[in-house]
């Protein structure tokens, strides 16, 4: 069992997303060490990019302030080294398979096993192509977590069948960003890929509200949340800190009840 995976185990698991770099590194730490105080389970740290196709505004906006701020794959490095003296949490990145192929295969994954990322997300690596970079993740230990959508249907299975550290279970068609109800039938899919595959199953994509995350830990082993937190930081800048421990707080309480 991964170190992700174990992040399951003490029940319905929260995930909080930040772009690394918004808008400083230094702040970025805080900010992460805010989340697991109000007690996060796991991390997403988003390497910032200037072609995320899968984000909307929010997130797309919070990528141009962090690369504005000069921030780089190995400043992103250089982060999770930081945090790594202060905290365990399981780490992951989100990113576009762009930034990894241009670092390196190996490079990349070398320097991820060094220093404690436990696994990674790209949104825009096709489940028929991941063989390109699965079996290096794999050789240093970091999970490559799939991703399925509502249109995934047959390939669901052979998608659950394979996949590591966790399922990320997409809520909505389009872009992330908040929504303010979400209408999938995310019981099915989630029904479909734990009949393939004994792995567990988090849901993002649009969760902003305590009660959304309420209302879907009752079937998700997790949720995720990505905008609500980046607004925050928008919102806030550099003082965003007690805000999202706030925030992180409110929502893993919902999920517990």
């Amino acid at each position: 069992m991964s170190k992700i995976e174990k992040a399951f185990e003490k029940g319905k698991a929260f995930i909080a997303f930040l772009t690394g770099g918004d808008p400083t590194l230094e702040k970025s730490e805080e900010f992460i060490l805010e989340m697991v105080r109000g007690g996060a389970d796991l991390i997403e740290i988003g390497i910032p990019f200037s072609d995320p196709v899968a984000e909307g505004r929010v997130i797309q906006e919070a990528n141009i302030r962090a690369l504005s701020a000069g921030t780089t794959t190995d400043g992103i490095f250089q982060l999770v080294a930081s945090v790594r003296k202060k905290t365990d949490i399981p780490l992951v990145f989100l990113t576009y398979l762009n930034p990894v192929f241009h670092y390196g295969y190996e490079a990349f994954f070398s320097r991820c096993s060094e220093l404690g990322v436990d696994g990674i997300i790209i949104p825009d690596l096709p489940y028929e192509e991941k063989d390109e970079l699965f079996h290096t993740a794999k050789e240093y230990g970091v999970d490559l977590i799939s991703l399925i959508a509502p249109t995934s249907e047959e390939r669901i299975r052979d998608i659950a069948a394979e996949a590591r550290g966790f399922l990320y279970v997409v809520s909505s068609m389009g872009v992330t960003g908040m929504r303010s109800e979400i209408k999938t039938d995310l019981k099915s899919i989630l029904h479909s890929a734990k009949k393939a595959g004994n792995i567990p199953a988090a849901v993002g994509f649009g969760i902003n509200t305590p009660d959304q995350a309420k209302e879907i830990a009752q079937f998700a082993d997790g949720v995720i949340v990505g905008s609500a937190i980046v607004k925050i930081i928008e919102q806030y800048g550099q003082e965003a800190g007690p805000y999202i421990y706030d925030y992180v707080k409110s929502m893993k309480d919902a999920i517990k009840e």
